[in-house]
């Protein structure tokens, strides 16, 4: 059987893209809500998630989780997000939402 994920459009959405000749998907969060831990938990699960489709369809794209640069300056230095990161391998594009800019990305 067959499970159909479905991407959320708007300011949180999974995109593909090329970056220097390399394939990525970028999977962009906003932690918007009033909770990071939260926010944290779905946009874990849905890089996982995701990661496991690409793997099966796609396995030459490179994923990327893409956080806003408050989060990751604030969220993302915690101990809990640190040791998600490497544990997972997460790569990490960190953006700007005001300035619509990539701030960082980081492997």
């Amino acid at each position: 059987m067959e499970v159909t994920l479905k991407i959320d459009l708007g300011a949180e959405r999974l995109i593909a893209a090329q970056r220097e000749g390399e394939k990525i998907a970028v999977e962009i969060k906003s932690f918007a809500s009033n909770s990071a831990v939260s926010d944290f938990h779905t946009a874990l699960g849905q890089f996982l998630n995701y990661q496991i489709v690409l793997e099966e369809n796609e396995p030459e794209r490179e994923l990327y989780l893409a956080v806003p640069v408050d989060t990751y300056e604030t969220f993302f230095q915690t101990r809990l997000a640190q040791i998600a990161v490497k544990r997972h391998q997460l790569k990490l594009i960190v953006y700007d939402p005001i300035m619509e800019m990539i701030v960082l990305w980081r492997n």
